[in-house]
C-alpha cells in the first residue's frame, strides 16, 4: 500500500519531488529492503551512504529452529505470540522444509494467537490462522500487557510459545515466566554482522564529523550494533554528541526507536510504521526543517544539507570551509568570536590557522566581502535587514 502511495505522489509532483532531498546526505543502516529505501531516497535527490549494520543469518543453518518446532508441537501450547511477519513466514517455511509444516499448522490452529501489529496479523491470516488479540502500537510490551490482561494476570499451568525477532526483549519474557507460564521461544532468524565492516566504520566516522544529515534505522538490533561498534572504536561519546547536535536519526517504528531514545536521542518516527511512511517523514523533515535561507549583501543564501546557493547559484564548499560558513550562517549576522571559529578549524585553536581558513573560504565565495572581519572580535556575515 505504501509503495502505491509513493508512486502516485511522485507522478503528481514530478520534478519537485526529485529535488526534494537535493544536497542532503542520508545514512542507511538496513540490510533487508535496503535497495528499496536507497532508491527512493536517491530518486528524491539525496546522496546515500549505505552501511548495513546487521544481516539475517540463513535459517537452514540453524537447527535450533527445527528443535524448537518439535518442542512446540509436542507441548501443544495454549497461547502463541507472534512478533513479526517475517519471523512467522520463515518459521512456517523451515517447518515445511523439515516435514513439520502440517503438524505445526495444526498445533497453532488449536492455540490462542496474539500478534504484534498489522503486519504480523497479515502473516498469520495468510497462513490460514486467526488471532485473538493485537498490539496496535506494535510493541512486545503492549502485547504482553494484553495477554496478561486477558488471562486475569496469571498464566499458571499454561504453555506459551513466543516467536522472537532479532532483538529479544528479555524483560517481556521474564514477565510471562513470572506470571506462571511455561515458555517456549522460537527464533526463526538471527542477526549477524555482514561482511564489509569497513563501511560501518565509515558511517560512524561520517556521523562524528557531521557529514550526514540523518541516519535511518529499520531494526533495534542495528542501533545496538552501531553503538557497540562505536564503543569498540572509542568514539561512542562523540557519536552520541553528533546525533544530539548535528545529525538526525529516523526509525521505522517505536521498537526500533527504543534504543535510540534510551540513549537520550529524539528520533523521527512516522505515525504509520512502514518503509513508505519513513521515506516520507525523512523527505518532509529534511526539505522543510533543514533548508534555511538568509538575506545577505551578496543576495539570498540558502543552505540545503551539504550544499549552498548564493543568489540562486549553487556552490559546493570543502567540508572545513562549509563548517565555518555554517557557524557564521547560524549566527544570522551576529559576530562569531575568533575562539569559537578557531576550534572548528584546529584542535589547537590557532589564530593563524583560522585566518588561513577564512581566507580560503572567502576565495571560494562569489563575493569574498560577504564575510566581514570584526577587529579583535571575530567574523560575521553581512546580512540585509
Amino acid at each position: 500500500m505504501d509503495g502505491a502511495v509513493a508512486v502516485a505522489s511522485e507522478s503528481e509532483v514530478g520534478t519537485e519531488l526529485t529535488t526534494a532531498l537535493k544536497g542532503f546526505r542520508v545514512g542507511v543502516t538496513s540490510h533487508r529492503r535496503a535497495e528499496d529505501l536507497i532508491q527512493a531516497l536517491e530518486r528524491r535527490g539525496a546522496e546515500v551512504l549505505h552501511a548495513p549494520v546487521l544481516t539475517i543469518a540463513p535459517v537452514d543453518q540453524d537447527l535450533g529452529v527445527i528443535e524448537d518446532t518439535h518442542r512446540t508441537i509436542a507441548a501443544r501450547p495454549d497461547l502463541c505470540i507472534v512478533t513479526t511477519a517475517y519471523g512467522m513466514r520463515r518459521w512456517l517455511e523451515v517447518a515445511d522444509a523439515a516435514g513439520l509444516g502440517d503438524e505445526l499448522q495444526e498445533t497453532l490452529s488449536a492455540a490462542r494467537l496474539y500478534v504484534r501489529g498489522p503486519k504480523a496479523r497479515g502473516a498469520v491470516r495468510a497462513a490460514g490462522l486467526a488471532d485473538v488479540g493485537i498490539s496496535h502500537d506494535e510493541t512486545t510490551a503492549t502485547l504482553v500487557d494484553l495477554v496478561l490482561r486477558d488471562a486475569g494476570g496469571r498464566l499458571d499451568g499454561q504453555t506459551v510459545v513466543m516467536q522472537l525477532h532479532g532483538y529479544t526483549d528479555r524483560v517481556q519474557l521474564d514477565r510471562l515466566r513470572d506470571a506462571g507460564a511455561e515458555l517456549i521461544t522460537v527464533t526463526p532468524y538471527r542477526w549477524v554482522r555482514p561482511e564489509g565492516g569497513d563501511r560501518l566504520e565509515a558511517l560512524i566516522a561520517a556521523v562524528c564529523a557531521g557529514e550526514l544529515d540523518v541516519v535511518t534505522f529499520t531494526s533495534a538490533p542495528a542501533v545496538d550494533a552501531l553503538f557497540s561498534t562505536a564503543h569498540e572504536l572509542g568514539v561512542h561519546a562523540q557519536l552520541l554528541a553528533a546525533f544530539r547536535q548535528r545529525v538526525a536519526t529516523a526509525a521505522v517504528g517505536p521498537v526500533t526507536a527504543a534504543p535510540l531514545e534510551a540513549a537520550g536521542l529524539r528520533p523521527w518516527v512516522p505515525d504509520r510504521f512502514r518503509m513508505g511512511a519513513l521515506i516520507k517523514l525523512v523527505t518532509d523533515n529534511l526539505s522543510r526543517r533543514k533548508v534555511r535561507r538568509l538575506e545577505t549583501t551578496a543576495g539570498p543564501v540558502e543552505l540545503r544539507g551539504r550544499t549552498m546557493a548564493i543568489a540562486g547559484d549553487e556552490l559546493i564548499l570543502p567540508p572545513a570551509a562549509m563548517l565555518l560558513f555554517r557557524a557564521l550562517f547560524d549566527a544570522g549576522g551576529a559576530v562569531v568570536p575568533r575562539e569559537t571559529l578557531a576550534r572548528l578549524v584546529s584542535t589547537t585553536a590557532s589564530n593563524h590557522a583560522l585566518d588561513m581558513a577564512v581566507n580560503r573560504l572567502r576565495a571560494s565565495l562569489p563575493d569574498g566581502e560577504l564575510i566581514q572581519t570584526v577587529v579583535k572580535r571575530g567574523y560575521r556575515l553581512r546580512v540585509v535587514g
